[in-house]
């Protein structure tokens, strides 16, 4: 065989592996931060407009664990308030119907 097409044969090699590779990254403890999974989560969103929300996050664990109140823009994410953790987490509101659920219930409507 031609040193050419070794050459190619072991570049398409190469090629084929990266995507292999990231697949398997994703998966190992590595790609998650080592240990930091259950230290944050967010608890609630609130959306002020297109660029601004106030998200609501809980960090820490045990007694450590506190809820942080944040503003986030585009330029930046500010804590605005810091408490003990609630009891009773905010339950989320019903969401918007998606796109297609409306579409279907304006079908339904004019049938």
């Amino acid at each position: 065989m031609n040193t050419t097409w070794l050459s190619l044969l072991w570049f398409l090699a190469v090629l084929a592996l990266i995507p292999v590779a990231l697949w398997l990254l994703k998966r190992t403890p590595l790609a998650q931060g080592a240990g930091a999974a259950g230290v944050m989560r967010t608890v609630a969103v609130l959306p002020l407009s297109p660029n601004q929300r106030l998200v609501t996050v809980e960090v820490g664990s045990g007694d450590e664990r506190r809820w942080l109140v944040l503003g986030v823009t585009p330029q930046q994410i500010s804590t605005l308030h810091t408490m003990a953790p609630q009891a009773d987490a905010p339950t989320a509101a019903p969401s918007a119907p998606s796109f297609a659920q409306a579409l279907r219930q304006m079908r339904g409507q004019r049938d």
